[in-house]
């Protein structure tokens, strides 16, 4: 009887023990989607790239949660791209543009999908441009599935974009661009 009771209680204390650690690590996608894409709007209709940018801003929290000002700048500009980021700081982030090069069939599909893994390895987030209803838009990708997949969130407005699937979509195009950027040691 005590050796069971003794059995018992370790296999309580081990249960209690992981439950607590389970509850106490930090989910960094729920975190990203909770506190930061749903607190977002995108402002005007074609200020995704400022939008998303000012995402990532605010999950660094190196500006406010309702900070909107490159989007103010920005507004329904048409011939931005993200060239108008690439290699921009803004509060302690330098933003990249990398896979500027034809949407065919040389395109390195692999190095993109390899880079943006990388990417979320190094716990950061990777903005990446989306062919949507005729056009494009520009997404946060935040994860990657169990089965090699990359989450990617958006705002329309105040409506929530998710695509699940961001790889099939970048090869039915042929490739894309995104933006990685560097944050200073310490953030």
């Amino acid at each position: 009887m005590k050796k069971m009771l003794f059995i018992l209680s370790v296999l309580l204390s081990t249960s209690i023990g992981f439950h607590l650690k389970a509850q106490t690590q930090k989910d960094d996608d729920f975190e990203f989607f909770d506190t930061v894409v749903n607190n977002h709007n995108q402002l005007f209709q074609m200020s995704c790239i400022p939008s998303a940018v000012e995402m990532i801003l605010k999950y660094y929290k190196v500006v406010d949660f309702d900070f909107d000002g490159l989007q103010n700048e920005w507004q329904n500009k048409t011939d931005g791209s993200f060239r108008d980021f690439d290699n921009r700081e803004l509060y302690g982030i330098t933003f990249s543009q990398k896979f500027v090069l034809p949407l065919d069939a040389t395109f390195p599909i692999d190095s993109l999908f390899q880079t943006i893994a990388n990417e979320l390895k190094s716990e950061k987030k990777v903005i990446i441009s989306l062919p949507v209803d005729g056009g494009w838009h520009m997404f946060v990708i935040c994860k990657q599935t169990p089965d090699g997949d990359f989450v990617s969130y958006s705002k329309l407005g105040s409506h929530t974009l998710i695509f699940r699937n961001t790889k099939e979509i970048v090869k039915k195009s042929n490739g894309t661009e995104i933006l990685t950027y560097r944050t200073p040691p310490g953030m």
